[in-house]
């Protein structure tokens, strides 16, 4: 007697999620414009408060992967997918990767305790950031880091070491820290005031997602997962963070592609719209195919990962395969597709080309995941 064939996940955004994108746009619309976003760029402070107060706190989306035992949304990937696609149409500058994707995700794989749980608790209020202390572009299975040592100390550890690229350094209240404690591998929670604790931000090509640089000095810090836990919790935050990063990636895209249809249609060239021109009008063609493309596989990741289905690794590797690609095509294509009013400052094409860029770094490589992918569908190497 055979097996019934698995069920395929619906690719199809719910009313919850449409309602959510209705709302966060209408948000984002009022007070994220890409005048804003260029306007803060200018001068040096990345962060907008006032932006994620109103996402985090008003709207409770900092919460939304927090089980609702600990103050959260207690929904699903798929309407945190949503919530990145609209963050990264108008790349917004707050920390919703960092702390309600991944340092969020870190903590519910770990095992329960109360400082965990109030740590969750923080973080669902949207009274305090979180992130994950690792590289930004370390990638799901990449091996256990070992920057950061502990030493047992008063029921605690003290941790000692540096980790560079980390996302939201220099914003974060709790830090998740991957330690090593006598050859085992641990995770512990640190207080963003802890003494000892020294932060450096980093210049990095898109100042919308702050990078830096943590420096631990006998920092004080709460174990959280042991090592029958730890590179499973990892892991798990790491694979959630690529695959919901895919749909960011989406609506950078998708607003790129906007931006330069706007254009196409408007500006005028010979007594006609430049739109009219078959050469260009192929070229949105193709952007726009590549984009359903992408939507429907960072769809995919998103409902693999909110279902807890097995594929989530394979779906999260194949999105990040394909969705960084794209999401850089389309932010040059719209930089070129502009012509020289492309290239200003004053023109907002340039914030896309930066977030795509940065983004296809993040959480590994296209390269990084394609190569992780063959692995996991049983290809042989090149």
């Amino acid at each position: 007697m055979t097996s019934p064939a698995p069920e395929i996940p619906s690719l199809l955004y719910a009313d919850i999620e449409e309602d959510l994108r209705a709302t966060l746009r209408g948000l984002l619309a009022d007070r994220c414009a890409w005048q804003d976003v260029l306007a803060r760029v200018d001068t040096g402070e990345p962060y907008d408060e006032a932006l994620w107060k109103a996402v985090a706190e008003d709207l409770g989306l900092a919460g939304l992967l927090v089980p609702e035992a600990f103050g959260g949304a207690g929904a699903t990937a798929r309407e945190a997918a949503v919530a990145l696609e609209e963050l990264g149409r108008s790349v917004a500058p707050i920390p919703f990767l960092a702390s309600a994707i991944l340092a969020t995700t870190a903590l519910t794989a770990c095992g329960a305790s109360d400082v965990r749980d109030a740590a969750l608790g923080r973080i669902a209020a949207g009274t305090a950031v979180g992130t994950l202390a690792v590289p930004a572009t370390m990638w799901p299975t990449a091996d256990f880091p070992l920057s950061v040592t502990g030493a047992p100390s008063d029921g605690g550890l003290l941790l000692t070491g540096a980790v560079t690229s980390v996302l939201a350094a220099d914003r974060a209240d709790l830090l998740v820290v991957p330690v090593v404690v006598d050859g085992a591998p641990q995770l512990a929670l640190v207080d963003g005031a802890a003494p000892g604790l020294t932060r450096t931000r980093t210049t990095t090509l898109d100042a919308t997602r702050p990078v830096g640089t943590l420096t631990l000095d006998s920092v004080p810090a709460v174990v959280i997962a042991d090592a029958g836990t730890a590179p499973a919790a990892l892991r798990a935050a790491l694979t959630a963070g690529a695959a919901l990063l895919a749909s960011e990636q989406l609506g950078v895209a998708e607003r790129a592609l906007e931006e330069a249809i706007g254009y196409l249609r408007t500006r005028h060239q010979f007594g006609r719209p430049i739109g009219s021109y078959q050469a260009l009008r192929h070229r949105a063609a193709d952007l726009w195919s590549d984009i359903a493309a992408s939507r429907a596989t960072a769809r995919y990741a998103a409902a693999a990962l909110a279902d807890g289905s097995p594929d989530t690794p394979v779906a999260a590797a194949l999105a990040q395969s394909y969705c960084a690609d794209v999401a850089v095509h389309a932010a040059e294509d719209c930089v070129q597709l502009h012509g020289g009013i492309g290239f200003t400052w004053e023109h907002p094409a340039h914030l896309y080309v930066k977030r795509a860029m940065s983004s296809a770094l993040l959480l590994g490589t296209a390269d990084r995941h394609r190569t992780a992918l063959a692995e996991l569908v049983n290809l042989p190497p090149a």
